[in-house]
């Protein structure tokens, strides 16, 4: 067995997001990866330590969040118009990155492979919800960089992850859209 999981993500880097839109600058899979983990670890200590309302452990969500979108190496990013077009599409979608998600984990060691099933295929019902409120607020930040750099292709993504956002009644994600999120809409003098 060649063990190709690893030499795999390594390769996160070269798909991009944002397929159908006009990007000031380009987006991949590695660096979204890496912002929604950051995000997830904040969120979880949030919740935990600001709100003190219990909920799964910050270092579990961050690493769940490295790998949320590893099936994606296999089937690539399918915009999100695509993705939720209808039941029918959303259904068929998840069937194939659950395909992807244990082709992927058929390349790993057998003895490594339950460390990751929960990670790849995203199926902790506690770290689940953290992870993709963070997916999402990383979404409504590129939006709003976008914006920022003066590109209005991005106007109707960030109202539409702006009520994602809202419609999830996550606390620890209200707290952070109320006291960490303005920033990103500064320049580097302005922070």
């Amino acid at each position: 067995m060649a063990n190709e999981f690893y030499a795999l993500l390594g390769r996160m880097r070269y798909i991009t997001r944002w397929g159908l839109m006009r990007n000031t600058f380009s987006e991949n899979i590695a660096e979204h990866s890496h912002m929604t983990a950051v995000l997830a670890h904040a969120l979880a200590l949030i919740r935990r330590d600001i709100l003190a309302i219990s909920g799964p452990d910050p270092d579990r969500c961050a690493v769940a969040a490295l790998y949320h979108d590893a099936s994606e190496i296999l089937t690539g990013d399918l915009p999100t118009p695509i993705k939720y077009y209808n039941p029918d599409i959303k259904d068929a979608y998840k069937q194939v990155e659950r395909i992807a998600g244990n082709r992927l984990l058929d390349m790993l060691p057998p003895a490594l492979r339950p460390s990751y099933e929960h990670l790849v295929l995203e199926d902790d019902p506690e770290v689940t919800p953290i992870v993709k409120a963070a997916d999402k607020l990383s979404a409504h930040i590129k939006c709003l960089e976008e914006q920022k750099a003066g590109n209005t292709e991005f106007d109707s993504a960030a109202r539409q992850t702006w009520q994602a956002m809202q419609a999830m009644h996550r606390p620890e994600l209200d707290w952070f859209l109320e006291h960490c999120l303005p920033p990103f809409s500064l320049n580097l003098d302005q922070l």
